[in-house]
């Protein structure tokens, strides 16, 4: 059975992700940027949310997350779950499970990692590199792709659901 059956939102037959409803776009000219949109992302999270993050190798996805843990007061080191493939974090309310699916060569992984149950509960599932593990991921809330500009970086954000849409919104209030 496909492990992606066992969620109540799944991706489409064709591996498709539903219509994104809110986008945003961000320069970042160096790693502190990407730390400040983490922090900026922090203030909108809510409990089972996930945030799929895209882009190259050193494009900054662990840099953010770095951003985001350190808002919420996380003072140990922040470092990519490459190998570990999970580094779980609890902050106040929040169980925040970092995941890195780099080294996955098939999407069935995820479930053979024994990973799977951490997306139905009311943690915060922050995905680097979920391209890995497709279809067998429910979809996220939201969705942030880190692409190169030259020396700097920029950011691509959209929301997919109503939880990401409200978060968006918070993001660009700031």
């Amino acid at each position: 059975m496909s492990i992606a059956r066992d969620f109540a939102v799944t991706h489409p037959s064709d591996n498709s992700q539903p219509p994104a409803t809110s986008h945003w776009s961000a320069d970042l000219e160096d790693a502190a940027a990407t730390e400040r949109l983490g922090a900026k992302l922090a203030s909108c999270l809510n409990p089972g949310m996930r945030i799929y993050l895209r882009g190259e190798l050193g494009s900054g996805k662990t840099t953010l997350v770095r951003g985001l843990l350190r808002a919420l007061g996380v003072q140990s080191g922040v470092r990519s779950p490459s190998y570990s493939l999970v580094e779980p974090y609890v902050v106040s309310r929040l169980h925040l499970y970092h995941f890195d699916f780099y080294r996955f060569n098939d999407p069935g992984e995820l479930r053979d990692a024994g990973l799977a149950e951490h997306f139905r509960g009311e943690g915060v599932c922050l995905v680097e590199w979920p391209e890995r593990a497709s279809g067998h991921l429910p979809p996220p809330d939201l969705e942030i792709v880190l692409g190169y500009s030259g020396t700097a970086r920029t950011a691509r954000i959209a929301a997919v659901t109503d939880m990401g849409v409200q978060c968006l919104g918070r993001l660009r209030e700031d």
